[in-house]
């Protein structure tokens, strides 16, 4: 029998504390009237959950886009919860560290999973390095790469941690790659409630892979243009049409390729960004995107911007042309710099405010 959204398992904990239904409202209230700012809204999230109705509203980073207000069926979340269990084999009495904020779904689904899954939840201060007990052992944890980047070297007695939010560079992977802990990415947004596939990454306990994988009940197919249509019906009552370019491999699997809406046509040669950003990694430290402007010639030519890089421009572009990864056409025609790129409230590059920053 399916969880329902107005039950709080058994073997729930937060913070060490066993909590019913009825009492995790007392919580709430605690935590908006006494609590330190993470933790009221925290708190008027678990007043919104614990209500009467079967629906909440939650805010899109607005990373693609303008942040907007979504409505989510409680059930939905609850679904989604059961589906990553299952994935990871979670069960009760476990233990989950939530270092999240709980202004997004990411952070709110946390919650969610612990109530639903009767997981022991220990929820700390969601910074860019949270601080919570390197010695305990732990089952479960979502980060953000800025996160995982700061707390590497002491996760070792985290058992599975998934990675999402913004892409895992190079050089985290790198030092994946040298853990004990399993790691996985994740695909995902507001509108799937989270991730609907996983990626393993290396490390020394898993193996990586190159596509991402369906969770249960979810199947992937494409429109004309190659973008990625989501079949979520637990979810989501329609299928969802994304911006995302994909190269499917299976109704199950798929490797990530770019946005659609961020390709561009340079002289008849389609050049993803997101990609050529990957390649890129190893030559530049600071933040940097990769875009287009207007061509008498290409139509679009290829440029980079930069944040307050260290480098002068023509530095940056002979280490560019060392790059044995990149092809011709991936070279930037022009690089730009910016003393600091416009964020979303959760610390994610607006790619589009960005180049009206520097091209006007």
């Amino acid at each position: 029998m399916t969880p329902k959204y107005n039950k709080v398992h058994n073997r729930f904990k937060f913070n060490g504390l066993h909590f019913n239904f009825e009492e995790l409202k007392e919580v709430a209230y605690s935590l908006i009237k006494e609590g330190e700012p993470f933790e009221k809204v925290t708190g008027n999230f678990l007043i919104d959950w614990l209500n009467s109705k079967d629906f909440l509203y939650v805010q899109t980073s607005g990373s693609t886009g303008y942040p907007k207000q979504i409505k989510l069926k409680k059930q939905a979340m609850v679904n989604s919860a059961i589906a990553t269990g299952n994935f990871f084999g979670l069960e009760p009495g476990d233990n989950a560290l939530h270092c999240l904020p709980s202004h997004y779904i990411a952070g709110k689904m946390m919650f969610v999973r612990a109530l639903v899954l009767g997981l022991e939840l220990d929820f700390v201060e969601p910074a860019s390095h949270p601080i919570f007990d390197y010695e305990k052992h732990y089952d479960f944890c979502a980060m953000v790469p800025i996160q995982l980047k700061n707390t590497i070297n002491y996760v070792q007695n985290i058992k599975t941690i998934i990675v999402g939010g913004s892409m895992v560079t190079k050089p985290l992977a790198a030092k994946i790659k040298e853990s004990t802990s399993r790691f996985y990415e994740t695909y995902g947004m507001t509108e799937t409630v989270t991730h609907v596939a996983i990626k393993q990454l290396e490390s020394k306990s898993n193996k990586g892979e190159e596509y991402f994988n369906a969770l249960s009940d979810i199947r992937f197919s494409q429109d004309d243009k190659q973008r990625l249509i989501i079949h979520a019906p637990k979810l989501v009552e329609e299928d969802l049409v994304t911006n995302d370019l994909v190269d499917l491999k299976s109704e199950t699997s798929f490797k990530l390729l770019g946005r659609y809406d961020n390709v561009i046509n340079s002289g008849g040669v389609k050049l993803f960004p997101e990609q050529i950003e990957v390649k890129l990694q190893p030559v530049i430290e600071e933040r940097y995107i990769i875009a287009s402007e207007q061509d008498t010639t290409l139509g679009e030519k290829l440029i980079l911007i930069v944040e307050n890089p260290l480098d002068s421009v023509d530095a940056i572009l002979e280490k560019i042309k060392e790059l044995k990864t990149l092809d011709k056409f991936e070279i930037p025609k022009k690089i730009y710099t910016l003393s600091k790129f416009p964020e979303t409230n959760n610390g994610k590059i607006q790619r589009k405010k960005t180049v009206k920053a520097v091209l006007g």
